[in-house]
Order: structure tokens, then C-alpha cells, then sequence
């Protein structure tokens, strides 16, 4: 009898303690998230939201109908699916750290919602000329990076890790990149004049950029332009810029792939209905006399 119940202790005891999101997220996040980066800050907030619909409740284990619970919750709050897709990304890496680790004994499982593609938002030539102007009155740097990013097309953490040894010869080579694959692409002689004027930073062009601050300046730049309205002028529109304005000017959509670094076909695809020539061949057959 006495066996029996120290046999029941003992598996109390490997029980592991009860943590709310809000405790894993301080135990872990200097392990999944980089510090003081614009992501790692959109991070806690999504936990803060989901810790929030959770009540700050203490758990060991997250069973699936706790996760539709938190998935409806957010729906009724009018998140998109696309939004819903990023904070459960984000609650999913926190509970599989801490699954690995011991801390979660069972995990539910994560299914993406289906999302909507919606419209792609670039700049005209003139949203960039003000939008630049606004920045480059605030600082000198940031604005030569939006040069950067809108002629080569790269991430915003792709060129903060650019170092000089990556460039040579008119060309950036980005190692650190979303898919894991380095690509090198030629830089226009705007993005090499924009670099040349950063010479005095000792690692790369752009490192000891923080995120966070360069994109707050942003926000304020394009509030200055009459942009402020608009929640798609966010610095990866320099990016959707760079591929409208390729596929646009007639580049076949395969070379625009490269360029980018996109790991599939399909994401390229997003921008193909911009190739609009393609389609005047069309024209003299639907023509009437």
C-alpha cells in the first residue's frame, strides 16, 4: 500500500508546473526572437493579446479546444485570417519551445487559415519622391536605405545584415535571407551612390539600424505625405515596388524570382497581372472594323 502511493507521488511530481503565455514568453523569448527588433515587438504584443483572451491562466497542457476558443476569440475581435495566422504563428513557436523543453505536455494541432490575397500595394514614382524627401529630412541614413531596399528589392533584415565584404562589383550578396538561400543581385547606381554615402559605418552599410526606429520614422514620414491612411505603405512596400516596377518594364516573370528570393514559382506569381503587354497581342483579334 505504502509502494503504491509513492508511486503516485512520483508522478505528481514529473507533472511540470503550470506557466501562463505571459511566463513562457519571458523564459523563451530571448531564445526565438531576436531583441529589440520590430518583430520581436509584435511578438509580445500577440502573446499579451492571447495571454488576455486566456485570462492569464497557468496550463501544462494546451488542448485543441483551447486553441479554437482562442482562434474564434480573435475572429470576433474582426482579426483577418491573415492576422490570426500571425499570432497563432507566434503562440505556436512559444508552445513547441516550450513542449521541447518540457514545459507543455501535449500540443494541439496548428492548421493555417486559408487567407485572401488581396490587392498589392506599391509606390508611384511620386508617392517616392515625397516619401523620401519626408524621411531623408529626419535622417540621411534611413533614406539612403529606402534606396537601397526599392532598387534591389531586399528585406528590410536582409539589408540591415548586409556587410561590406557582400559587396563587390556593383553587386550585394544577402546570406542571411528568409529562405535560407544567398542570392546576389546588381545594384543600380542610385543604390551604389546610397551605399557609398554610408562608408563611415565600420561593419556594413546599414548595420546598427535598429527596426523599431527606422520604422517609427516611417510612420511619421508618410503621415507628413498624406500617406498616413493608407495601412499598406509599410517599409515592405519597397519591395512589392521593386517587383511591380521589373515585371512592369517587362522582365519575364522566372528572372523576377531570382531577383527576390522567392522559394516558389507561386509567390512571383502575385505580381504577374502587372505584365500587362503581354496581353496587347490580344487586342487586333477583338478589334471590330
Amino acid at each position: 500500500m505504502q509502494r503504491t502511493n509513492n508511486s503516485a507521488r512520483v508522478d505528481y511530481e514529473a507533472e511540470p508546473p503550470p506557466h501562463s503565455l505571459q511566463e513562457l514568453h519571458r523564459r523563451y523569448r530571448h531564445i526565438l526572437w531576436e531583441e529589440k527588433t520590430f518583430h520581436a515587438y509584435c511578438v509580445a504584443g500577440h502573446i499579451r493579446e492571447l495571454d488576455q483572451i486566456l485570462q492569464s491562466e497557468r496550463f501544462n497542457s494546451f488542448p485543441q479546444d483551447r486553441l479554437e476558443h482562442v482562434i474564434g476569440e480573435l475572429r470576433a475581435r474582426g482579426n483577418t485570417n491573415g492576422t490570426i495566422n500571425r499570432k497563432i504563428s507566434a503562440l505556436g513557436k512559444l508552445l513547441k519551445k516550450g513542449h521541447r523543453m518540457g514545459d507543455i505536455v501535449s500540443l494541439p494541432e496548428f492548421r493555417r487559415l486559408k487567407e485572401r490575397s488581396g490587392r498589392i500595394r506599391f509606390l508611384e514614382y511620386d508617392e517616392e519622391d515625397r516619401l523620401f524627401a519626408a524621411i531623408r529630412s529626419r535622417s540621411e541614413p534611413y533614406a539612403n536605405l529606402c534606396i537601397f531596399l526599392v532598387d534591389t528589392g531586399a528585406r528590410l533584415g536582409e539589408a540591415i545584415g548586409l556587410r561590406w565584404n557582400d559587396i563587390n562589383a556593383g553587386r550585394a550578396t544577402f546570406w542571411l535571407t528568409k529562405s535560407g538561400r544567398s542570392r546576389t543581385v546588381p545594384m543600380t547606381q542610385r543604390a551604389q551612390d546610397a551605399i557609398a554615402k554610408q562608408s563611415g559605418r565600420p561593419s556594413g552599410p546599414f548595420n546598427g539600424i535598429q527596426q523599431y526606429q527606422f520604422r517609427r520614422v516611417w510612420h511619421e514620414a508618410k503621415q507628413d505625405v498624406g500617406l498616413g491612411d493608407d495601412p499598406n505603405v509599410v517599409p515592405h512596400v519597397l519591395r512589392h515596388t521593386c517587383a511591380s516596377r521589373l515585371v512592369r518594364g517587362g522582365v519575364d516573370i522566372r528572372r523576377v524570382q531570382t531577383w527576390l528570393g522567392h522559394q516558389t514559382l507561386q509567390m512571383t506569381m502575385r505580381y504577374a497581372h502587372l505584365a500587362t503587354n503581354d496581353l496587347d497581342a490580344c487586342l487586333p483579334v477583338l478589334e471590330r472594323p
